[in-house]
């Protein structure tokens, strides 16, 4: 019985950190739960089976993420509203914005004003179907090879299209948040071209719900000083963000 539920305690587990980090790896996990990798896969197989999240190479993804005709609510969905209030503050006609994916993005794309006459270049498929709802914006594909983990366009195509271009802001979601070691992911296609997306902006403004906080991934996207507005569902005041406040990173 209490193997039983020592799995099913485990499994809640690997459910918590999926929706909170959007995806994860088989090592990651393995790691935050000190079992074996052998043993998270196994759970993922049956949460899978069970439709609890998408089963991907290396690790897992929240199945709100993922693209379906019935659409799931995503994890933390009042938080992510809150970021996107704020953030769709930073928009202004004329501009000329990256974007990135997820599902903070998805509920930013959401309040973007009809009206709203601007240019979004995106390296995500399912954020230029999205971006399709709002008939004033004008909206550039950069194409390349979809990677499994981020659903992102990655490699060399990418990169070189992104360094011949210079926007007016960026846009973008993360998976870890701290306040030392900056932004961090585990994949290093997705790595690689937030880095891009990055270089290629005047402005960076990373939406993220403050359960991603004080968190390390294994791989190093940005500092924060890097990053020109962190935007989170907290008040710009609260003990929680003192440690992301006084530096270049304006805190909404």
């Amino acid at each position: 019985m209490s193997v039983v539920l020592l799995k099913e305690s485990r499994k809640d587990l690997i459910i918590n950190q999926v929706n909170l980090h959007t995806r994860i790896t088989l090592t990651e996990l393995a790691s935050t739960l000190n079992v074996s990798e052998d043993t998270i896969r196994r759970d993922i197989n049956d949460l899978a089976e069970e439709g609890k999240l998408i089963k991907i190479r290396g690790g897992a993804m929240s199945k709100a993420y993922h693209y379906s005709s019935q659409p799931v609510e995503s994890y933390a969905h009042e938080s992510k509203r809150i970021i996107a209030e704020k953030a769709v503050t930073l928009l202004k006609d004329g501009m000329l914005v990256l974007m990135g994916g997820g599902t903070t993005i998805r509920e930013f794309i959401k309040l973007i004003p009809d009206e709203l006459k601007a240019t979004f270049l995106t390296v995500n498929p399912l954020t230029a179907v999205e971006l399709l709802d709002k008939p004033n914006l004008e909206i550039i594909m950069i194409g390349g090879p979809i990677s499994r983990y981020s659903q992102m366009a990655v490699g060399g195509d990418v990169y070189q299209r992104l360094s011949e271009v210079r926007v007016d802001l960026c846009i973008m979601g993360t998976n870890a948040l701290d306040a030392k070691e900056g932004l961090t992911d585990s994949n290093w296609e997705t790595v690689q071209a937030k880095k891009a997306m990055i270089r290629a902006s005047d402005k960076v403004a990373i939406l993220a719900i403050s359960e991603k906080m004080n968190s390390v991934m294994s791989m190093k996207v940005a500092d924060l000083r890097e990053i020109d507005y962190l935007v989170t569902e907290l008040s710009a005041t609260s003990s929680m963000l003192a440690p992301y406040q006084g530096g270049k990173t304006q805190v909404l």
